[in-house]
């Protein structure tokens, strides 16, 4: 069963539009979540989102939305009895939001950067390099030219040495770069400074992401999420400081092919990490062999647990 035909089941069933999450929780009820092709960790979540985008982008959607926060999702070619009026009713968008997220820990921005190197090197066989913002001139360019973290995925692990010169001879050595934007937290009222921030320092490379350990529940906020990180390509990852294996990607990143070499060009000028970064690679894949410890340290669970103020 897919989240589209889940949430129509639901709602036939009713006689009043409802919210992702009390659609989600009928369906729960009924035991339908079970039936649901998701691994996903919070599936009503990434329910709510579906159904806003599919309702806002497709006019052909079996799907209506109405009011704000809560939106609320009805069935357009459905006939209902009750009073409409009052689900219009509510906050209206440019309202600043209340945080729904509980952090558990106290961290600093900083303190998600060994998290993230240890999930980019087991999921996505990522090697990062933090770049220090401090070493940048910013004189010559703006303050969002700067990503976070930069990674990079060898093939050289995976690939025969016949194959892997064979590629370099070629010019095509199938390596992937990879920029991360890291966030404290996601909410609805910086949603679109912290995301354009991403789009900005991070076009330059094969995928961008933009990451976070606390990110709102809040509907509206999600489906907007989606919404952007589909138009723009730019993956969300969520990280867990509660359970690093737990971390997840939300919206997987788009694939560009070509690099923007020049935009590279002024990160290796303007900041000598990124310029370390980029002299790793090349020494690396001209040796045929990856020096881990040349790049962000990857720590054991009990170690990154030592990082964060309980």
């Amino acid at each position: 069963m897919t989240f589209h035909g889940l949430a129509e089941h639901i709602l036939l069933q009713v006689d009043k539009p409802l919210t992702a999450n009390e659609v989600w929780q009928l369906a729960v009820d009924q035991g339908l979540d079970k039936k649901l092709n998701s691994s996903g960790k919070t599936p009503w979540a990434t329910l709510g989102a579906r159904l806003y985008v599919i309702s806002r982008d497709n006019p052909d959607s079996a799907f209506k939305t109405i009011g704000k926060r809560p939106k609320r999702f009805y069935l357009k070619d459905k006939t209902y009895t009750v009073d409409f009026e009052e689900y219009e009713e509510g906050k209206t968008e440019e309202e600043t939001e209340i945080s729904t997220t509980q952090p558990v820990k106290n961290y600093l921005e900083k303190d998600l950067h060994p998290f993230l190197a240890h999930y980019a090197f087991y999921n996505l066989n990522c090697h990062c390099k933090t770049i220090n913002h401090s070493k940048s001139d910013k004189k010559s360019f703006g303050e969002w030219v700067h990503p976070d973290m930069v990674g990079c995925v060898f093939p050289i692990d995976e690939w025969d040495n016949e194959v892997l010169e064979l590629s370099s001879a070629v010019g095509n050595t199938s390596v992937k770069f990879i920029s991360f934007e890291l966030k404290r937290e996601l909410n609805l009222s910086t949603l679109r400074e912290k995301f354009f921030q991403t789009v900005s320092n991070s076009s330059w490379a094969n995928e961008s992401y933009i990451v976070a350990a606390e990110i709102s529940k809040n509907e509206d906020f999600l489906a907007e999420l989606a919404r952007l990180s589909s138009s723009f390509g730019v993956g969300v990852i969520e990280l867990d400081v509660n359970d690093p294996n737990s971390t997840s990607i939300r919206f997987p990143a788009r694939s560009r092919g070509d690099l923007d070499w020049e935009t590279m060009n002024k990160l290796t000028v303007m900041n000598k990490d990124f310029k370390q970064f980029v002299k790793r690679v090349r020494i690396d894949l001209k040796s045929n062999e990856i020096r881990k410890e040349k790049y962000d340290p990857i720590l054991d669970e009990d170690q990154l647990e030592k990082t964060i103020k309980n």
